[in-house]
């Protein structure tokens, strides 16, 4: 990783904070991403290593092209992209109002694929680069409560499944990753039926992997060459029963579903 040019959506706080100090740690180059410039200053003070900050809303699709024109003048090229920036959800389908389900899909899923993109081409045109996508195991199986933040999630699976086809043999690696429980913020951040804070700690993510743990797995996943893995603990065997034994899976989340309400 020493002097790749790594570039980190999401990087104020949680996975993508975590990446950035590991990566930085690794004598990577980096160049910090999301709304919040004081806390991602916050995050740079931290960093071992050159870094730079490049505030950044994905929903704000005209934007994204000007802004990745600019990420390449820092330290050139950019080699590694971590498409982390994301929010999540918890509200039933019946009471979650439309709006909501929009707002998941342009940050989760259309600011995600308008920045690859927008980085793509130099990549192709270097024959190297890497699209790190920060996908969940929501995007291998859906629960409760998250239906439009699985579905964010199930799309970008599809869209990147395509593009790791298509450049496969160009130089391009596209690496997906697929956190279970992580020590984060997201169920506090993630929105409710009416598009409000939830402002609640998960179990799940209370008792989950840290975020550091995480980003030393997500690094490896890279410098390995892995097309996808799964990332967390137990809550990602659910993958392999929700494939073998479907039948027992449903059961599974329909009893969630009784033991929950948002």
């Amino acid at each position: 990783m020493k002097d790749k040019v790594v570039w980190i959506t999401g990087a104020s706080s949680g996975i993508g904070a975590a990446c950035a100090i590991e990566l930085s740690r690794l004598g990577a180059k980096i160049i910090l991403s999301a709304r919040r410039k004081e806390k991602l200053e916050e995050i740079q003070s931290g960093l071992s290593g050159p870094s730079e900050i490049l505030i950044l809303d994905v929903t704000k699709a005209d934007e994204i092209q000007p802004v990745a024109k600019k990420a390449g003048t820092f330290y050139g090229p950019i080699d590694i992209l971590i498409n982390n920036a994301g929010i999540s959800q918890r509200g039933l389908v019946e009471e979650t109002e439309l709006a909501v389900d929009r707002r998941l899909f342009e940050v989760n899923y259309f600011g995600n694929i308008a920045l690859t993109k927008a980085v793509l081409p130099s990549m192709l045109e270097r024959k190297t680069g890497n699209l790190v996508i920060i996908s969940s195991v929501a995007g291998k199986l859906s629960t409760p409560g998250r239906s439009s933040y699985a579905a964010t999630k199930h799309a970008l699976q599809g869209f990147y499944d395509a593009l790791r086809a298509e450049v496969t043999d160009r130089g391009v690696e596209v690496n997906v990753i697929c956190p279970g429980y992580i020590k984060t913020d997201i169920s506090i951040h993630a929105l409710n039926a009416r598009g409000e804070k939830h402002g609640v700690m998960d179990a799940g993510q209370a008792s989950g992997m840290s975020a550091d743990t995480c980003a030393k797995q997500i690094v490896k996943a890279i410098q390995n060459h892995k097309r996808e893995v799964l990332i967390g603990g137990k809550e990602t065997k659910n993958v392999l029963v929700r494939r073998l034994f479907p039948g027992l899976y449903h059961k599974m989340i329909a009893k969630m579903a009784k033991e929950r309400r948002y």
